[in-house]
């Protein structure tokens, strides 16, 4: 008899924001004096469009948007999401009795992402800015690496090339062999070679949230995150937490130690 698997219930959502990579510089530690460098975020306001349920959506999330796009260069389906737009179909289910989802009633936004998760009291067209993140100590960022196009396994990998001597002609960046034995006779899956580089979505885990500037919506990130200048990140609270030992739990001890 085939079994159901019923599905994990939601977590409570994490504190999190959109916003734009405006680049980097370095701050002193008012207690040690060391200098920080940092990268500058500018995060919110971001409104929230949609709020998801389990009961209507099956899963619960919260979707917001960060920076506004004028209505001109935005499709009528984009604006349908944030303001009730009159149409046939709109009647039609007014006329069914079908009640209308509520709307933030903001402008259409460049950036949209979901947040998963149970988020209490949240509301469609609430705004959500950098007080969220009160308290917060370390964060998660999210954004998309910059791409380099196609590029070799030295800029790509590392490799250190071929040899600058004698015999060695034109080919000091190549990558050299890549073919096997007799057996297995084939180049194994997944091995690196030349191709595309950058581009593709990267997560910088756990990493110190140094400054909150609620009067310019700016969040100070210590270290360097994904995605070229001008580029949009997603900024959560981290769910990566360090474990620490118990006062009085045994120290570990080395191999062959007694």
């Amino acid at each position: 008899m085939a079994t159901t698997s019923k599905p994990a219930a939601d977590v409570s959502g994490r504190p999190g924001l959109l916003g734009r990579k405006v680049g980097m510089t370095q701050i002193f530690d008012a207690e040690s004096g060391v200098v920080v460098p940092v990268t500058v975020i500018e995060a919110g306001p971001c409104p929230v469009t949609c709020v998801r349920t389990p009961d209507r959506d099956g899963y619960a999330a919260v979707q917001i948007g960060f920076a506004d796009k004028p209505r001109r260069l935005a499709s009528r389906s984009v604006r349908g999401q944030v303001a009730a737009l009159d149409g046939r179909r709109a009647k039609r289910r007014v006329e069914a009795g079908v009640a209308a989802l509520p709307k933030a009633g903001c402008e259409p936004q460049r950036f949209v992402r979901e947040l998963r998760g149970v988020y209490a009291g949240a509301e469609v067209g609430q705004v959500l800015t950098v007080d969220v993140f009160e308290g917060v100590q370390f964060v998660d960022v999210t954004g998309t690496t910059k791409g380099r196009g196609t590029a070799g396994v030295m800029k790509r990998h590392g490799f250190k090339g071929q040899r600058a001597s004698h015999g060695v002609k034109k080919v000091h960046r190549h990558q050299g062999g890549t073919g096997q034995n007799t057996s297995p006779g084939r180049v194994f899956k997944g091995k690196r070679m030349a191709g595309r580089y950058g581009n593709e979505r990267s997560t910088m885990r756990n990493v110190k949230l140094v400054r909150v500037d609620k009067d310019n919506n700016l969040l100070l990130i210590r270290g360097a995150v994904p995605g070229p200048v001008g580029s949009y990140v997603t900024v959560m609270r981290t769910n990566k937490l360090r474990r620490v030992a118990a006062a009085g739990a045994p120290a570990s001890k080395k191999k062959g130690a007694k």
